[in-house]
């Protein structure tokens, strides 16, 4: 009987839900060919919380301060757990994780690495392109989850084309139409007004999502629009500041921050247009939620979303310039039905054709077991 080939896959923080990818490369896995451990650096399920679709969960439990500068605590273990475990293959996710699985593999020689880049700027340090020119090997693939972050690995980073992979981030459509909620039910559970136009988004409450630039693009038009109401669902640190701005434009009753929702995708069919003003992402998640829902899409043109909003249909602005979104969300209100429908059909037909967690899974799948036939010829 062939053993299974045993697979690593390193998180910098516990986080298990139905929608986080690196669960879905588990998924992608199948059981009777490999044996998948899940370790997370920092952090643990609470009583109730979901653990990994892995067939082991390893939890270090590290406090923030072990996981920054030489991390020599965090190292000790990660080198142990490798050692005894006698991995095949490893998939770190950002670059803490990737940076320590370079550090021990100079040692170990796990034969295929998969490092998972999801955001921007990681490699923009010089002391850090400097540091993975030496630590990298033959035995890494760096995957950059959108266009963008594949051109700034090699462009910025410095990585030859041969090393960096491009596999799209993605949502499992069929999942996500199956929690939507229909319009009318969607906009009772968030206490939504049956027949206004609703301008929403998702997204945590912190300044990089600039939930601010989407409130003064609303204070712009909201006269011309009497019917219109904004939406966001999401919570965090920048709540305050968001109330103060709302109250500053006298929107209290047009403009309605939701709190946080489990499975908040459930209801975008709430809204009639779906915005992600953010200033920076690697690939917006949230963005292919709102595109699940068939619904027009507009977003700033930060380089992880402009691809995606050209290639659907969807419309773009400067980003930092909320009176311009102004004028793109008045373009949309400005539509018929019709019209509104037809480029949310569009974005949808796009969100099937490029970003499938079904391609999703059968990519990084190929990209591994091809690492592992390559290392054999070595």
């Amino acid at each position: 009987m062939t053993s299974k080939i045993k697979v690593l896959q390193v998180q910098n923080r516990y986080n298990v839900n139905a929608s986080d990818l690196a669960e879905q490369i588990i998924q992608g896995l199948p059981a009777e060919r490999y044996e998948v451990t899940t370790l997370f650096l920092r952090g643990r399920p609470k009583p109730g919380e979901p653990e990994s679709r892995a067939g082991r969960s390893v939890y270090f439990d590290l406090n923030k301060a072990a996981t920054k500068g030489l991390r020599f605590k965090a190292l000790w273990m990660l080198y142990k757990l490798c050692h005894s475990q006698g991995y095949d293959a490893v998939v770190a996710h950002r670059f803490k994780p990737i940076n320590m699985m370079m550090v021990l593999n100079r040692r170990l020689r796990i034969p295929a690495c998969i490092g998972v880049l999801h955001g921007l700027g990681e490699y923009d340090r010089a002391y850090r392109r400097w540091e993975a020119s030496i630590l990298i090997s033959s035995a890494w693939r760096l995957v950059g989850v959108s266009r963008a972050v594949y051109d700034d690995l090699i462009v910025s980073g410095g990585f030859a084309r041969e090393s960096v992979r491009q596999i799209n981030n993605a949502i499992n459509i069929s999942r996500a139409e199956r929690l939507q909620h229909p319009r009318s039910k969607a906009r009772k559970l968030l206490e939504l007004p049956a027949d206004a136009f609703v301008i929403g988004t998702i997204g945590r409450l912190v300044p990089v999502k600039a939930h601010a630039h989407l409130i003064e693009a609303f204070a712009a038009i909201k006269d011309d629009f009497p019917g219109a109401l904004l939406a966001i669902i999401g919570e965090g640190r920048s709540r305050e500041e968001l109330e103060a701005l709302i109250r500053a434009h006298r929107m209290e009753q047009r403009v309605r921050l939701l709190g946080a929702r489990d499975d908040a995708l459930q209801y975008v069919k709430a809204y009639d247009v779906f915005v992600m003003s953010s200033v920076s992402e690697g690939l917006p998640l949230a963005l292919l939620e709102g595109m699940s829902g068939r619904l027009p899409v507009v977003g700033s043109d930060i380089d992880s979303m402009r691809p995606i909003l050209e290639d659907c249909g969807g419309r773009t602005y400067p980003v930092g310039q909320p009176l311009v979104l102004a004028e793109r969300l008045r373009e949309v209100m400005s539509l018929s039905e019709t019209e509104r429908a037809e480029e949310g059909k569009r974005s949808y037909e796009y969100l099937c054709r490029s970003h499938a967690i079904e391609d999703f899974r059968e990519q990084y799948r190929s990209l591994l077991d091809g690492m592992l036939v390559d290392q054999q010829h070595v």
